[in-house]
Protein backbone atom coordinates (compact mmCIF):
# COMPACT_ATOMS: atom_id res chain seq x y z
CA UNK A 1 0.00 0.00 0.00
CA UNK A 2 1.06 3.17 -1.25
CA UNK A 3 0.95 6.61 0.68
CA UNK A 4 -2.17 7.91 -0.84
CA UNK A 5 -4.06 4.73 -0.81
CA UNK A 6 -3.77 4.69 3.23
CA UNK A 7 -4.59 8.06 3.13
CA UNK A 8 -7.39 7.71 0.83
CA UNK A 9 -8.34 3.96 2.51
CA UNK A 10 -8.19 5.64 6.28
CA UNK A 11 -11.14 6.71 7.35
CA UNK A 12 -12.52 7.05 11.93
CA UNK A 13 -14.18 2.99 12.07
CA UNK A 14 -17.01 3.10 14.82
CA UNK A 15 -17.36 -0.85 14.25
CA UNK A 16 -14.63 -3.45 14.56
CA UNK A 17 -14.45 -7.03 14.20
CA UNK A 18 -13.85 -8.85 17.55
CA UNK A 19 -10.19 -10.36 16.36
CA UNK A 20 -7.04 -9.51 18.15
CA UNK A 21 -3.94 -7.48 17.27
CA UNK A 22 -0.63 -8.66 17.37
CA UNK A 23 1.81 -6.78 19.34
CA UNK A 24 4.49 -7.41 17.22
CA UNK A 25 2.43 -5.22 14.50
CA UNK A 26 1.46 -2.30 16.93
CA UNK A 27 5.41 -2.62 17.60
CA UNK A 28 6.57 -1.80 14.22
CA UNK A 29 3.67 0.96 13.73
CA UNK A 30 5.32 2.64 16.68
CA UNK A 31 9.06 2.32 15.88
CA UNK A 32 8.08 3.38 12.67
CA UNK A 33 6.27 6.45 13.74
CA UNK A 34 8.87 7.87 16.13
CA UNK A 35 10.09 9.20 12.69
CA UNK A 36 7.19 11.81 12.84
CA UNK A 37 8.14 15.80 12.77
CA UNK A 38 8.44 17.89 15.79
CA UNK A 39 9.30 20.82 16.20
CA UNK A 40 13.00 20.72 17.31
CA UNK A 41 12.52 17.23 18.18
CA UNK A 42 11.11 17.60 21.05
CA UNK A 43 9.02 14.19 20.25
CA UNK A 44 5.95 15.93 22.61
CA UNK A 45 4.00 12.39 22.68
CA UNK A 46 3.23 9.42 25.60
CA UNK A 47 0.90 7.12 25.22
CA UNK A 48 -0.46 3.89 27.12
CA UNK A 49 -1.59 0.86 25.24
CA UNK A 50 -4.31 -1.19 26.34
CA UNK A 51 -6.12 -4.55 25.78
CA UNK A 52 -7.20 -7.46 27.50
CA UNK A 53 -7.79 -7.41 30.74
CA UNK A 54 -6.39 -4.26 31.50
CA UNK A 55 -8.58 -2.82 28.70
CA UNK A 56 -11.77 -4.13 30.37
CA UNK A 57 -11.25 -3.01 33.71
CA UNK A 58 -10.56 0.65 32.88
CA UNK A 59 -13.49 0.27 30.41
CA UNK A 60 -16.17 -0.94 33.31
CA UNK A 61 -14.55 2.27 35.46
CA UNK A 62 -14.96 5.05 32.87
CA UNK A 63 -18.76 3.59 32.16
CA UNK A 64 -19.40 4.10 35.90
CA UNK A 65 -18.32 7.08 35.61
CA UNK A 66 -20.72 8.29 32.94
CA UNK A 67 -23.29 6.80 34.41
CA UNK A 68 -22.89 9.52 37.37
CA UNK A 69 -21.66 11.83 35.38
CA UNK A 70 -23.21 11.98 31.46
CA UNK A 71 -21.99 15.43 30.63
CA UNK A 72 -18.40 14.78 31.42
CA UNK A 73 -16.30 15.54 34.53
CA UNK A 74 -12.41 16.56 34.82
CA UNK A 75 -12.38 18.46 31.16
CA UNK A 76 -8.72 19.36 30.72
CA UNK A 77 -9.49 21.04 27.34
CA UNK A 78 -12.24 22.16 25.46
CA UNK A 79 -12.75 19.21 22.59
CA UNK A 80 -14.45 22.12 20.71
CA UNK A 81 -13.57 25.83 20.69
CA UNK A 82 -16.47 28.19 22.24
CA UNK A 83 -18.40 29.91 19.38
CA UNK A 84 -17.36 27.15 16.59
CA UNK A 85 -19.11 28.57 13.55
CA UNK A 86 -19.37 28.83 9.66
CA UNK A 87 -18.51 26.24 7.64
CA UNK A 88 -16.58 24.17 10.87
CA UNK A 89 -19.80 24.04 12.52
CA UNK A 90 -21.18 22.52 9.67
CA UNK A 91 -19.20 20.21 8.89
CA UNK A 92 -19.07 18.70 12.10
CA UNK A 93 -22.55 18.59 12.47
CA UNK A 94 -22.73 17.54 9.01
CA UNK A 95 -20.40 14.47 9.43
CA UNK A 96 -22.63 13.32 12.85
CA UNK A 97 -25.88 14.19 10.31
CA UNK A 98 -24.57 11.44 8.16
CA UNK A 99 -23.58 9.05 10.78
CA UNK A 100 -26.70 8.62 12.27
CA UNK A 101 -28.44 8.78 8.67
CA UNK A 102 -26.50 5.62 7.96
CA UNK A 103 -27.86 3.87 11.04
CA UNK A 104 -31.40 4.92 10.18
CA UNK A 105 -31.39 6.57 13.32
CA UNK A 106 -33.75 9.55 13.17
CA UNK A 107 -33.73 12.37 15.15
CA UNK A 108 -36.31 11.73 17.35
CA UNK A 109 -34.69 8.66 18.47
CA UNK A 110 -32.75 10.28 21.03
CA UNK A 111 -32.45 6.57 22.68
CA UNK A 112 -30.86 4.84 20.06
CA UNK A 113 -28.62 8.30 18.99
CA UNK A 114 -27.27 8.05 22.70
CA UNK A 115 -26.68 4.21 22.55
CA UNK A 116 -24.39 4.63 19.95
CA UNK A 117 -22.32 7.44 21.35
CA UNK A 118 -22.34 5.23 24.04
CA UNK A 119 -20.36 2.84 21.92
CA UNK A 120 -17.80 5.18 22.28
CA UNK A 121 -16.84 3.61 25.59
CA UNK A 122 -16.12 0.18 24.11
CA UNK A 123 -14.04 1.70 21.84
CA UNK A 124 -16.50 0.16 19.43
CA UNK A 125 -15.83 -3.22 19.78
CA UNK A 126 -11.73 -2.88 18.90
CA UNK A 127 -9.62 -5.11 21.25
CA UNK A 128 -6.65 -2.01 21.56
CA UNK A 129 -6.64 1.03 22.88
CA UNK A 130 -4.05 3.73 22.60
CA UNK A 131 -4.12 6.54 24.91
CA UNK A 132 -2.38 9.63 24.48
CA UNK A 133 -0.70 12.20 27.22
CA UNK A 134 1.58 15.29 27.20
CA UNK A 135 3.35 17.62 29.29
CA UNK A 136 1.03 20.44 30.57
CA UNK A 137 3.59 23.21 29.54
CA UNK A 138 3.29 22.31 26.32
CA UNK A 139 1.78 24.41 23.84
CA UNK A 140 0.13 24.80 20.92
CA UNK A 141 2.84 23.74 18.47
CA UNK A 142 3.68 20.36 20.46
CA UNK A 143 0.24 19.59 20.84
CA UNK A 144 0.15 19.82 16.30
CA UNK A 145 3.05 17.53 16.74
CA UNK A 146 0.94 14.86 18.66
CA UNK A 147 -0.96 15.41 15.88
CA UNK A 148 1.24 14.36 13.36
CA UNK A 149 2.52 11.43 14.96
CA UNK A 150 -0.98 9.76 15.57
CA UNK A 151 -1.83 10.72 11.58
CA UNK A 152 1.62 8.94 10.89
CA UNK A 153 0.45 6.04 13.20
CA UNK A 154 -3.07 6.19 11.14
CA UNK A 155 -1.61 5.48 8.27
CA UNK A 156 0.73 2.69 9.35
CA UNK A 157 -2.05 0.58 11.13
CA UNK A 158 -3.66 1.33 7.49
CA UNK A 159 -0.26 -0.19 5.30
CA UNK A 160 -0.78 -3.47 8.28
CA UNK A 161 -4.74 -3.98 7.23
CA UNK A 162 -5.43 -2.47 10.33
CA UNK A 163 -7.92 0.50 11.48
CA UNK A 164 -8.55 3.07 13.88
CA UNK A 165 -10.74 5.57 15.33
CA UNK A 166 -9.42 9.40 17.18
CA UNK A 167 -11.60 9.76 19.92
CA UNK A 168 -11.39 12.85 22.02
CA UNK A 169 -14.22 12.23 23.33
CA UNK A 170 -12.37 9.98 26.71
CA UNK A 171 -10.90 13.70 27.58
CA UNK A 172 -14.16 14.83 28.53
CA UNK A 173 -13.02 12.69 31.84
CA UNK A 174 -9.26 14.00 31.68
CA UNK A 175 -8.89 13.67 35.59
CA UNK A 176 -10.57 10.35 35.73
CA UNK A 177 -8.61 8.94 32.87
CA UNK A 178 -5.37 10.22 34.22
CA UNK A 179 -5.79 8.79 37.32
CA UNK A 180 -7.11 5.48 36.01
CA UNK A 181 -3.94 5.53 33.98
CA UNK A 182 -1.91 6.17 36.77
CA UNK A 183 -0.38 9.82 34.69
CA UNK A 184 0.84 12.43 36.93
CA UNK A 185 -0.51 16.18 37.71
CA UNK A 186 2.31 17.22 35.30
CA UNK A 187 0.79 15.76 32.24
CA UNK A 188 -2.61 16.55 30.24
CA UNK A 189 -5.09 14.05 28.49
CA UNK A 190 -5.12 13.85 25.46
CA UNK A 191 -7.15 11.47 23.85
CA UNK A 192 -7.76 7.52 22.74
CA UNK A 193 -7.16 5.60 19.79
CA UNK A 194 -9.32 2.52 18.99
CA UNK A 195 -7.32 0.17 17.08
CA UNK A 196 -8.11 -3.20 15.71
CA UNK A 197 -9.59 -4.72 12.19
CA UNK A 198 -12.48 -2.91 10.41
CA UNK A 199 -16.31 -4.29 9.76
CA UNK A 200 -16.08 -3.97 6.02
CA UNK A 201 -19.74 -4.69 6.49
CA UNK A 202 -21.14 -2.03 9.01
CA UNK A 203 -23.11 0.87 7.32
CA UNK A 204 -21.31 3.02 10.55
CA UNK A 205 -18.49 2.24 8.66
CA UNK A 206 -19.66 3.27 4.90
CA UNK A 207 -20.95 6.43 5.01
CA UNK A 208 -19.46 9.53 3.12
CA UNK A 209 -17.57 11.79 4.65
CA UNK A 210 -17.39 14.79 2.73
CA UNK A 211 -14.66 16.89 2.67
CA UNK A 212 -14.39 20.77 1.57
CA UNK A 213 -12.67 21.99 -2.04
CA UNK A 214 -9.29 22.62 -1.67
CA UNK A 215 -10.36 26.30 -2.83
CA UNK A 216 -12.27 26.87 0.29
CA UNK A 217 -9.23 26.15 2.47
CA UNK A 218 -6.40 27.02 0.56
CA UNK A 219 -5.22 30.63 -1.34
CA UNK A 220 -2.39 30.45 -3.26
CA UNK A 221 -0.26 33.31 -4.78
CA UNK A 222 2.65 33.60 -6.71
CA UNK A 223 1.86 30.74 -9.15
Amino acid sequence: MNVTEAVASRRSVRQFLDKPVDKDILERVLAKAQRSPSGGNTQPWNAVILTGAPLADLTAMIKAKVATAPMGDGHEYDIYPKGLDGRYEEQRRGVGKAMFDALNLAREDGAGRLAQVGKNWDSFGAPVQLFTYTAKYMGPPQWSDMGMWLQTIMLLLREEGLDSCAQEIWAMYGTTMRALLNIDDEHIFFCGMAIGYRDADAAVNNFTVPRVEIAQAIRWDGF
